[in-house]
C-alpha cells in the first residue's frame, strides 16, 4: 500500500504521543511505503527548522534521510489543483497522483 503523509502528520508524530505517531511507527516497520516529493521533503526540513520546539540540526537530518532512504520519491508531471483553502496542499495530491498512492493522510 502506497501512502503520502501530510506534514503535519510528521510534526506531530515527531514531538507527541497519539495517531500521527502510531503512523510514523507503521511507516518505519515497513507497514506501507511512503510516497513522497522533493517538495515534500523541503517542507518537512523547513517546517522542523522553524518549528516552536526546536530540534538540533543533526536530529533534522536524520529525519530527511530517513525520510529520502524509505520512501518513493516522485516528481509529479502535472499540477494540480484541488485544494482551495490552502493551495499548497496540491502538493501533496501531485505526489499521491505520480505514486499511484492509495491514501493521503493529514490532520487537516
Amino acid at each position: 500500500m502506497r501512502v503520502v503523509l501530510d506534514t503535519n502528520v510528521f510534526i506531530s508524530g515527531i514531538f507527541w504521543n497519539g495517531d500521527s505517531r502510531w503512523i510514523i511507527s507503521a511507516w518505519k516497520i515497513g507497514q506501507f511505503q511512503l510516497v513522497a516529493s522533493k517538495e515534500i521533503v523541503s517542507e518537512i526540513t523547513r517546517v522542523l527548522k522553524d518549528f516552536k520546539i526546536k530540534l538540533p540540526d543533526n536530529m533534522i537530518k536524520n529525519w530527511v534521510s530517513l525520510i529520502e532512504s524509505n520512501s518513493l520519491i516522485v516528481e509529479p508531471l502535472e499540477k494540480i489543483r484541488a485544494v482551495k483553502d490552502d493551495p499548497k496542499d496540491d502538493m501533496f495530491i501531485e505526489a499521491a497522483v505520480a505514486g499511484k498512492a492509495q491514501f493521503i493522510v493529514s490532520n487537516d
